[in-house]
């Protein structure tokens, strides 16, 4: 089984490299600066037990791949807004013996919220979704840090129209091997909506900062409890905190890497990249979707998503709006929509 891995950020990166550690076959494919330093210099990944250099095939479409084989595995892990330029790149390469990626090839959605996997359906049949619990960082080209000890991270899996099969069970065997626990679960969007609600705060760390303190989690916790309204309005099942506790328990700890630097979640090293577009239009906002569908009003959702894509258009520093003001813009919100 050869690993192409579509985004090799920090989730990507993470994941190519550990895979490379174990001995599997990866090819990593990124884009302008990153992708000048991996085939220069190769990726590096910093973990807890030190910095290892891995020399891997970089490439930024699938054409330098000359026909794809009929044991790849896809891995795309860029971020939601970036999905529908990825996949219309690679659905229609070419596979040897016939066909093409989308009508014959697995392809796994390493991302987080729910679109992803619903965007891929349209263009490829075999499609797995994964609930990505991974720290990781990426604002260096090049180099991705990932803290999780004594594993990197936990990847529930299986197919995206629900259930499970012997492929996603053998793709699990080569994560578990390259020190991630995968489950592979047959309801994975019940893992991912869970995964959903705590990355509604990824737009509050990218504005304002860490959630820390009382008035950064009591913010948090407004905006959760939206996100636990529509879920329930719109009836869709979620693990819960309690259980998600249990599977997770002290298998991921946090040791950060010598000289790496401390940083945010996804929306934050968005923002921190300058890359000029962020995921809130498929956290936050698909809590403000739901809660259209189902009359269930998400003022505080509505305006993280706004800040935020406003934030990432502007290239405005990641955690450069004060707490204080973004709890008063969050106070006239709610205001507004009473």
């Amino acid at each position: 089984m050869r690993h192409i891995v579509i985004g090799a950020g920090a989730v990507g990166g993470a994941v190519g490299g550990r895979l490379a550690q174990a001995g599997r076959e990866v090819v990593l494919v990124a884009r302008g600066g990153h992708l000048r330093a991996l085939a220069e210099h190769g990726l590096r990944l910093r973990v807890p037990e030190g910095e290892s250099v891995h020399r891997l095939p970089a490439v930024e479409g699938p054409e330098p791949l000359g026909e794809l084989r009929a044991d790849d595995v896809l891995l795309l892990a860029v971020k939601t807004q970036d999905t529908t330029a990825a996949l219309d790149t690679w659905a229609a390469a070419p596979v040897t013996g016939g066909g093409t990626a989308g009508e014959r090839l697995p392809l796994l959605c390493l991302q987080n919220g729910v679109e992803g996997p619903r965007i891929a359906l349209r263009r490829f049949r075999r499609v797995y979704g994964v609930c990505v619990w991974l720290p990781a960082t990426f604002v260096e080209p090049g180099v991705v840090s990932a803290p999780g000890a004594p594993l990197t991270g936990i990847l529930h899996l299986g197919r995206a129209e629900g259930g499970t099969d012997d492929t996603a069970r053998r793709i699990a065997e080569d994560l578990t091997a390259a020190r991630f626990e995968a489950p592979v679960v047959p309801d994975v969007a019940r893992w991912q909506y869970a995964k959903l609600l705590g990355n509604l705060a990824n737009a509050q760390e990218a504005l304002s900062g860490p959630i820390e303190g009382a008035a950064a989690e009591g913010l948090y916790a407004r905006v959760r409890a939206e996100g636990e309204a529509v879920l329930a309005a719109a009836g869709i099942a979620h693990a819960s905190v309690g259980e998600q506790r249990a599977v997770r328990g002290d298998k991921v700890n946090l040791v950060p890497p010598a000289g790496a630097p401390r940083g945010g979640g996804s929306s934050w090293q968005s923002l921190a990249r300058g890359t000029g577009s962020i995921e809130a239009d498929y956290l936050n906002g698909e809590i403000a979707l739901l809660g259209r569908l189902h009359g269930v009003p998400t003022p505080l959702n509505e305006l993280l998503q706004r800040l935020a894509r406003t934030f990432a258009r502007e290239r405005r520093a990641a955690g450069s709006l004060p707490l204080a003001d973004l709890v008063r813009l969050a106070d006239e919100a709610r205001e507004a929509s009473a």
